[in-house]
Order: structure tokens, then sequence, then C-alpha cells
């Protein structure tokens, strides 16, 4: 029997051809009549019809470096007299979008759509097609925005999602498979979803309005037409839709698309806290009742969980009064929420229970400069990974910033470099480096990872 998964719907153009294909022609066309006994029938037509002009069509094309051992080889190439140049495939895929903003041409669509692609194009449902622009991404929640240079846009306007309630009529407008202008409908299965592998911060719509291959980045909306949510994956044992789809929440996705327009990256807040999961085990240990909530095992010196008196060993039971079950639903508040959002706590110490409040700040990062470290580091500055660049894996240092014509920029040390390692030591933190302050080897060679890359390499230093 298969084993269900998550699926996001990007659907590979490739395909495309053998679907339309199989289509039979001829399809029988049956109607209802406009009114029974003097009454109209109930129809989403007339609000459709201001919808559908705002959800558009997705192409990416992305280049792929072909790896191939022999002809990787220099050797191999010299020997054989092939050209050293590089080889690489085009992969093509397509997905949606919404319009949301018509003066300015912005369009929200999801992360994974137009992730890593090199050329994208928008298609409008008049056959209009436009050279996106990307304006910034973001990998935790899968948002993006892109930007087209566009007269005569059609946007939806944003419903405040936070209303939602289970039960509540949608309709899902995307383009699936390719096919342009589809739509489906249903209804709010569940809300506040999370926990489904994918993206870093999760708060899904659920719904049973059928989101397929290509759907995603498309329009969830209400029976009003307003943006309630940007479909984003399906949970499916074959791939293909059974009725549990989840969306992105037009309050997160509009949150979100705010920081990227402003400032290109979003900008998340800390209560300076670390915490753990409540096992059996640890709950004998700290003689609780049961395995509800997360306890303290770290509080940042000055943090805003420091300053409302959170300590270590605390056991936090609720978060803005609702249940918290493990420590990724408090990741997610202070992924979701915005900086300077006071969120409450209910603590619990020495048997008695409390609520402190506390302001979501920006993230701090410890910093270092290269040349306390080492001479030949003059002109780096280090710095301690953000917390989403942890989540998605990443461990080690970041090169901030290198001045051109320093030793390191002369080695190859870039901007956005991740150091793993110096020597034979290898660094996870901006206090690991200050440990080897110390220790000077020679040469001086870091191992580097450059950017989203695959694998690593040597920059040595002389």
């Amino acid at each position: 029997m298969p084993v269900p998964h998550f699926r996001r719907p990007r659907w590979p153009a490739i395909a495309l051809a053998a679907l339309l294909g199989g289509l039979l022609p001829g399809l029988g066309r049956a109607g209802l009549p406009p009114a029974v006994d003097g009454q109209p029938l109930p129809s989403l037509a007339p609000m459709l019809a201001h919808v559908t002009p705002a959800v558009v069509n997705i192409s990416t094309k992305t280049r792929v470096a072909v790896r191939d051992p022999y002809f990787d080889d220099p050797i191999f190439r010299q020997f054989f007299g092939l050209p050293d140049t590089p080889r690489e495939r085009v992969e093509q895929s397509l997905g949606s979008g919404v319009i949301v903003d018509a003066a300015k041409g912005y369009i929200l669509t999801n992360n994974h759509v137009v992730s890593g692609a090199d050329d994208i194009t928008v298609t409008l449902q008049d056959g209009r097609s436009f050279k996106g622009h990307l304006v910034g991404t973001d990998p935790a929640t899968d948002v993006a925005v892109v930007r087209i240079d566009a007269d005569h846009l059609q946007a939806l306007p944003l419903a405040d999602s936070s209303k939602l309630r289970v039960g509540d009529f949608v309709v899902a407008v995307g383009e699936p498979f390719g096919l342009s202008e589809t739509v489906t409908s249903g209804i709010v299965s569940a809300l506040g979803r999370s926990g489904l592998g994918g993206s870093g911060y999760q708060n899904f719509i659920q719904t049973d309005a059928s989101i397929n291959p290509g759907n995603s980045g498309g329009a969830l909306v209400n029976l009003r037409g307003q943006l309630v949510g940007i479909n984003s994956m399906i949970f499916s044992p074959s791939g293909g839709n059974v009725g549990i789809g989840f969306a992105i929440p037009s309050n997160l996705a509009g949150e979100v698309m705010k920081q990227l327009v402003a400032h290109g990256k979003v900008s998340r807040g800390s209560l300076g806290l670390q915490t753990q999961d409540i096992t059996p085990r640890i709950a004998r240990m700290l003689g609780l009742k049961n395995s509800n909530g997360v306890v303290v095992t770290g509080v940042a010196p000055g943090s805003s969980a420091d300053k409302a008196g959170v300590q270590i060993g605390d056991v936090i039971t609720a978060v803005d009064d609702k249940p918290l079950h493990d420590s990724q639903q408090l990741s997610n508040t202070e992924g979701l929420e915005p900086v300077g959002s006071v969120v409450k706590l209910t603590v619990q110490r020495n048997g008695s229970s409390r609520q402190v409040s506390a302001t979501l700040m920006p993230e701090q990062l410890a910093t270092l400069d290269g040349r306390s470290l080492d001479p030949r580091l003059a002109g780096v500055a280090f710095s301690d990974l953000a917390r989403s660049q942890r989540e998605q894996g990443l461990a080690g240092v970041a090169v901030s910033s290198v001045r051109a014509g320093s030793m390191a920029a002369r080695a190859g040390l870039e901007q956005g470099d991740i150091v793993i390692g110096i020597g034979n030591y290898r660094v996870a933190s901006v206090r690991d480096l200050q440990r080897l302050a110390s220790v000077r080897p020679h040469p001086l060679v870091l191992a580097v990872t450059h950017g989203d890359q695959d694998g690593w390499s040597y920059v040595q230093i002389p």
C-alpha cells in the first residue's frame, strides 16, 4: 500500500503534451435553466468574473548544470579535445499566481514555484505574457512576490483570514496541469494546520476544494471574491487530489509580501528562548501531571523573555491563551507574528501558574571582526547564522561582509559564504571562532559553502 505524502503541486511542463493529447474531443455539454419557478439559480459565475482575471499562469525555466565524472575531469576533456564549457540542461515548470496590486504589478505566489528560476514568464487570462521580475522570496513560509510591468491589470482584495471558520465555503482558482482558468469549490476543512513538512513556519488552511499539480500559487477565495489563501500543497497517497489541500492564509502572505516589497527579505522576531518538548520522562522529573507544554532550557541575556522574568526550568503551557503542545508551535509563533507583537505566555514554576508578556524583538546575531581572529582575515566580518538558515539545515558561521582587495577577497572568500571549518577545526558559531583566536595555522585554510551551491570547497589564505 503506498505511503501518503505531501506534495507541492508544481506541474512539469514536459507532461502537458501527453495529458492534453489524451483528452477526449467533443465532450457533451449540458446546461441548467437560468431560473426555476421564477427563482434564479445560485451561481458563482458573477463572482468568478471578477476573480479569474487576477489569477495568472507562471512558467519558469531553470538552467541546471549536468554533472559527469568523466566530462568534469579536465585531463579527460583535454585528452579527447572536448570544449572547456559547462554543460547544462533546462528544466521547465508551471504554476499559478495572484495579482494583488494592479497599479504596481505585484503577484503573490509560492516560493517553490519560482525558487531558483532563471526566467519567469507570467501569462494573463487575456493571453498577454510578460517577463516576471522576482521581488523576493521567503522559503520559511513558501511565499514569493513577482512583479510585472503591465497595464489594465485586475487585482484581488485580501480578506482577513483570521475570520475564517471551519465550514466556510471557499473556491480554488488556478491552472492545474497547465489548463487555464480552472475553478473548484469546497469548504474550509480545518484551520491552523502545522507539522506537515516542507516550510519552516506553518499555519495552513485545509480545504477539500480540489488542488492539483499547477495550482500552486493560485487563489483560494471566499464567496465575496476576496483572497483568503494562496494554494500551496496537497496530501496525497498517489500524487492526485484526494480532497486534502492546504493554503497559506492571506494575513500571513500579506505580511510577508509587505516585508519582501519593502526590504527584499523577511525579518523575524525572537523571544530569546531555547526550549525542549516534554516527554513522559521529563514530566515525571519535573513533577508534571501531563506532557503538555515545553520546558525552557535557555534564556538569552537581555532578551524579551529574560526581561519578562522567564527562567530556565520554567514550563510554558500556553501562548496567547492557546495550549502549547511542542517547541515547533512556539517557533511558529515567533516566525509568523510581526516584529513588535506582544506575546502572552502561560508559565508554570514550582507548581504555580502565571502569565507574562514578552515582545518579539529582532533577532540579535553575534558578530566577530576577522582581524581579531587572524590578521589575514582583516576586512572580513562574521556572524552567526539566522534562525531561518539554521531551520533549513545549514550550519557554520556566515561571512557577512568582505572588503574588496583584502587578502580574503583575493583568495576567493565572498559575502554570503558560510564557513564550516578552519584548518582541522569545525565551527558552528562565532563563539567557536573566538575559541580559535590563538590558533593561526599556516596556511590558513577555510572550509566554505558558497551560497545555495551544493557541497563545499577550500579557501586558502597564505
